[in-house]
């Protein structure tokens, strides 16, 4: 593999982050086949159902796949799900050579395509740009290696690290632009997470909005049925939130709430943690087998803090307002009291970026 396989490859990756708002539960990925020095076939997998990456390229490839290379940013398909086998699709192409930038961690995969092709006589190279094409898979890559979703833990704050003033007003913290970034953040998502104090103080609907999203293809990515999980054990939800009005919404809760209310929307079962709080593992784990990929919290001080201290998130999203609340204000985490350094949760800053007049700061967990 050289610098013109590169090429190629970034032409895949990038063809593949076109899925980024629309695929789920299916990974983003994106296939480029060149034949000589020409590519005569490109293609992305838009949305579940419809046809992958490879099927694509090859339909605008046609005849002149024969003999072709093709470059994919993930392992091609070896069984018929929704769709046929891409494998396959590439052997009845005649396709000489697949250039892949890393093995499909899908159990029904992991190797088989790659065993398919050879076995075909068609040659397979990888991987290649392997980092890359896992940054745009991180929830099915974690999801078929660890049995749990990737979780993004989304927050707001002044300054000064508060989120609202004293009597619990917070809105706006943020900028318009701020607020239209995060549209793409639950876009990306499987499943939305909040707690039932957000519900109560915000009245939040926790939706994407195709209008506020900017990006291609944003009715599609609306339209999908992300559930909006509100962790509630003991059924404090006001009948009248909004969010209930949604055919999305799912209230998770314990088996046996102390109140005895009951709702008539869709309910999730979970177990406690002891202290009459939802066992936050055993929800994720939940999510992972309702095939959610990405999970995004926005949630209060209580429930990041929860997050964090189990160490359960995998990447913190920090929208920084140019603004103070002051000494009074509510603080950014609900945190227990720590004796030493040693048991501080340490994170590494990822990425710093302007949106709009406020600052967006990604951190991802220190390995431990």
């Amino acid at each position: 593999m050289n610098a013109f396989d590169a090429a190629f490859m970034a032409q895949a990756i990038r063809l593949a982050e076109r899925g980024l708002y629309t695929t789920h539960p299916n990974p983003r990925v994106g296939a480029v086949i060149v034949n000589g020095d020409r590519v005569v076939g490109r293609g992305f997998h838009l949305k579940a159902g419809e046809g992958h990456a490879e099927a694509n390229a090859l339909d605008e490839a046609g005849a002149e796949a024969r003999g072709a290379t093709v470059y994919c940013t993930i392992e091609p398909c070896s069984f018929v799900g929704r769709t046929p086998s891409c494998a396959q699709s590439l052997i009845d192409a005649g396709v000489a050579r697949v250039v892949v930038a890393m093995q499909d961690p899908h159990h029904g995969n992991a190797g088989r395509g790659f065993e398919m092709l050879r076995a075909a006589g068609i040659r397979v190279d990888y991987p290649m740009m392997e980092s890359s094409a896992r940054m745009l898979n991180p929830g099915h890559v974690r999801r078929f290696e660890c049995g749990l979703p990737f979780v993004r833990l989304k927050l707001a704050m002044t300054a000064d690290g508060k989120t609202a003033l004293a009597n619990g007003e917070s809105r706006w913290i943020t900028g318009e632009a701020a607020r239209r970034d995060v549209q793409k953040l639950r876009a990306r998502s499987s499943a939305l997470v909040t707690g039932v104090q957000t519900i109560i103080d915000d009245d939040p609907s926790l939706t994407v909005r195709a209008g506020e999203l900017g990006v291609e293809r944003a009715d599609i990515s609306a339209g999908i049925a992300r559930p909006i999980v509100i962790l509630d054990p003991e059924l404090r939800i006001p009948p009248d939130a909004g969010v209930l009005a949604n055919d999305n919404a799912v209230v998770a809760c314990l088996e046996d709430p102390a109140n005895g209310v009951t709702l008539d929307c869709e309910k999730m079962i979970l177990p406690s943690d002891g202290a009459r709080r939802i066992d936050l593992g055993a929800l994720l784990e939940r999510l992972a087998q309702m095939e959610c990929n990405e999970v995004l919290f926005e949630c209060g001080a209580t429930l990041a803090g929860a997050m964090i201290e189990q160490h359960l998130v995998d990447e913190l999203v920090l929208y920084v307002a140019p603004a103070v609340f002051g000494a009074d204000g509510r603080s950014l985490l609900n945190l227990a009291k720590i004796d030493s350094m040693e048991q501080r949760v340490d994170f590494e800053i990822a990425e710093v970026r302007h949106i709009g007049n406020d600052i967006r700061l990604t951190y991802v967990p220190k390995p431990r």
